[in-house]
């Protein structure tokens, strides 16, 4: 007689999930680092006027995206904790890695790409479109540092997680 499960999160791949969200995430900012920001600075369109609007839009969606991610990343790793799936020596580590994640991902929502944009809106229309200002350098420093700590969290958390899974086959 089989027996069937009545707790939905036992039909879910946890770990194939965990795996899928942290390589999507990683890989669109990846993708979204390397690739598009710098052609956006090579192609000059950063210093346009209107940029920091569009910015705001397509970072302001890249935001919501990570926020998702994030929250699938730390649901992940907190039901292979409850399933004692996580080998013993990176339980607190998974959970510490996911929880710096997720804040991350809510420091960008609702900190750092408002304060940018903020920053690169042209209010003045006779003012001429000049350097960076000082404030906006902090923040793209304070931007690179928590994108190398997702980056460097993300890939550490992904390889437990690849490296789990393959000990459970």
């Amino acid at each position: 007689m089989n027996a069937v499960s009545s707790n939905p999160s036992d039909r879910v791949n946890w770990q194939t999930v965990l795996m899928f969200a942290l390589g999507f995430w990683l890989s669109g900012s990846l993708l979204l680092d390397l690739v598009v920001v710098p052609s956006l600075f090579a192609t000059g369109m950063m210093s346009q006027p209107g940029f920091a609007s569009a910015g705001y839009s397509i970072f302001g969606l890249f935001n919501r995206v990570e926020l998702l991610c994030a929250a699938l990343v730390l649901t992940g790793v907190l039901v292979l904790f409850r399933r004692h799936e996580l080998p013993q020596r990176h339980q607190k580590g998974s959970i510490a890695l996911s929880a710096v994640l997720i804040i991350v991902a809510i420091i960008y929502t609702y900190i750092m790409t408002p304060q940018i944009s903020s920053l690169g809106l042209q209010l003045n229309l006779f003012e001429v479109p000049g350097s960076l200002s000082t404030a906006m350098m902090e923040l793209h420093g304070g931007y690179w540092l928590l994108e190398t700590l997702k980056l460097v969290a993300g890939a550490t958390l992904l390889r437990w997680c690849y490296r789990n899974s393959c000990s459970l086959v």
